[in-house]
């Protein structure tokens, strides 16, 4: 009886599903494999739907009330919404119509209710906690380092007001375009840096977080370059169709991929890391070489 095409002469597996194999583990074996893998186990993107959700129900009220105090530009917390989207004119009136007039909010916040929102932030820096020892294989750290939250909370606040507080000026050359968008970047890994020290509490090492805050301030350029092509125009065309709801549907994107890129950042430092170390782990030592 003769055997089925393709089917070797012992009955072994076929010549294609031997090679689908050896492609699929070495895929495995891969850095994108490998980031796959883990961005699977800390589950990823539900994180970065929980960032957003928490975003929008916990900090961005918060950051509405502070950018309102900011009176001399007329726009409050919209304008720092436009800048970091990087949206075109009619969308920036989508969003400016969305949040409505900026004194408005202070005027009818009360101390409680500010304290309120205060506390609501704190719970975020929690979360973006929890996330980067997910990141890390860390056990969640103990309750009495709530105050790194509270600090980390107020650090971001403070690099939101230096962000929207020193735009680039209106037709500028492209070099200072470019020596805004450098200084931003940098701006954004320092902050990275030093929220992925203070979050998981001196636990890692700072050589092993560059990595890691390189990756999410460059991460976040990536993002608003996606948002100026992308987010833009989706404002615009979800105004008309669904009103200001739809901007809040594209606002809510853009927050998932925020949390993506500042998780993911995190998961692709640690990545980097451990392949640095294992490479120096590899290389024999100095007095053990041979000499040519």
């Amino acid at each position: 009886m003769s055997l089925p095409s393709g089917t070797p002469p012992d009955g072994g597996p076929a010549p294609h599903g031997h090679w689908f194999r050896r492609f699929h583990r070495r895929v495995l074996t891969s850095a994108v494999g490998l980031a796959w893998n883990r961005g699977r186990e800390m589950e990823l993107m539900h994180r970065a739907m929980g960032f957003a959700a928490l975003s929008l129900l916990t900090l961005v009220p918060l950051l509405i009330v502070i950018a309102s105090a900011d009176l001399a530009s007329g726009q409050g917390f919209a304008r720092w919404l436009v800048q970091g989207l990087g949206v075109s004119e009619v969308s920036q009136e989508e969003v400016e119509r969305l949040f409505g007039q900026p004194g408005q909010a202070l005027q009818r916040t009360t101390a409680f209710g500010l304290a309120a929102l205060a506390a609501f932030g704190v719970t975020f820096g929690a979360a973006v906690q929890t996330g980067y020892e997910r990141a890390w294989d860390l056990p969640t750290a103990r309750w009495h380092t709530m105050w790194r939250h509270v600090v980390w909370l107020a650090a971001l606040v403070a690099c939101l007001l230096l962000f929207v507080g020193a735009p680039p000026p209106e037709n500028a050359s492209r070099l200072v375009s470019f020596a805004v968008a450098a200084a931003d970047v940098f701006g954004a890994f320092l902050f990275f840096w030093w929220s992925q020290r203070l979050l998981l509490c001196g636990r890692i090492r700072w050589r092993a977080l560059a990595p890691g805050a390189a990756a999410t301030a460059l991460g976040l350029l990536g993002l608003r370059i996606f948002s100026q092509f992308v987010f833009s125009p989706l404002i615009a065309s979800n105004a008309v169709t669904y009103g200001q709801f739809g901007t809040v549907l594209v606002l809510q994107s853009w927050l998932v991929g925020v949390g993506f890129v500042v998780y993911g950042g995190a998961l692709v430092g640690r990545l980097v890391h451990e392949a640095l170390v294992h490479r120096r782990l590899a290389r024999p030592p100095e007095d053990l070489r041979v000499p040519f």
